[in-house]
């Protein structure tokens, strides 16, 4: 573990050859700071070449797995311009396509709530498994913003018509349906469940060969084609007007404040 990083935002575990990764901000559901997304990169990258680190396993803790985005970090770039907006934004996004792409069988393991930028990481796991009662959902639209780095991996994983459905509702949905949409793999009833269904699907990724497991991942993804950087630019670029507008503005404050946007009904 000497070549990890040391985390305020995450409690990292290595034990034979899997690298349990916790997001460990219980007290607002684990919402994904500007921190932690450089957190996560870090270990990303300190385990990118050590083939001797076989799986990543993503939670949450406190019940959780992740309740998107920080809107206090939203909030606080508001301030510097429509830029730091992008930039911000395009920095999840470099995020999500780093999981997608590491060489490690990445495992989520899925509680609680699991909204927006909690919800694109599930959809860039090799495996995903939830808790029958977690929740699931797009709420940006509803904020008065766009899903901007998470909707091209949705569309990927399960496909444009729900994406559509998912992203132009806002609707929230528990892990049944999202196994029945190709979200996840399996949905256990209790906590004890879960921890045995992930037991089961280590020991099978631990019989597969390292190097073996990266190439056929590294085949399998550009056999499906990718979201592109292009895309993901301007998806950043949206973002950034769309938080700084009249909608971003009055969603987001209508969120702190509890309380509906204007154009709720």
């Amino acid at each position: 573990m000497n070549n990890l990083p040391v985390c305020q935002t995450l409690l990292l575990e290595l034990h034979n050859g899997v690298l349990h990764i916790t997001l460990n901000r219980p007290e607002c559901r684990n919402a994904m700071s500007l921190q932690m997304v450089a957190e996560l990169r870090s270990v990303l990258a300190a385990v990118r070449d050590d083939r001797g680190v076989r799986a990543l396993v993503i939670g949450g803790a406190g019940g959780h797995f992740c309740a998107g985005g920080d809107l206090k970090d939203m909030a606080n770039t508001r301030t510097q311009g429509s830029s730091a907006h992008r930039d911000l934004n395009r920095l999840f996004g470099a995020l999500l396509q780093e999981v997608q792409h590491a060489p490690q069988v990445v495992i989520t393991v899925l509680q609680g709530t699991v909204l927006g930028g909690g919800f694109g990481l599930a959809c860039v796991s090799d495996i995903a498994m939830a808790d029958h009662q977690a929740q699931f959902g797009l709420p940006e639209t509803s904020l008065g913003l766009l899903p901007a780095q998470i909707a091209p991996f949705v569309v990927q994983r399960i496909g444009l018509t729900q994406a559509r459905r998912l992203a132009l509702t806002a609707a929230r949905f528990d892990g049944n349906q999202a196994r029945r949409m190709g979200l996840v793999h399996f949905v256990e009833h209790d906590p004890q469940a879960l921890a045995e269904r992930l037991d089961e699907v280590l020991a099978h990724v631990l019989c597969c060969a390292p190097e073996a497991n990266a190439m056929t991942k590294k085949l399998l993804l550009a056999s499906a084609g990718q979201p592109s950087d292009e895309l993901l630019d301007q998806a950043a670029q949206w973002f950034s007007e769309a938080v700084t507008g009249a909608e971003g503005v009055e969603g987001t404050m209508a969120f702190v404040q509890k309380r509906k946007p204007g154009w709720a009904i």
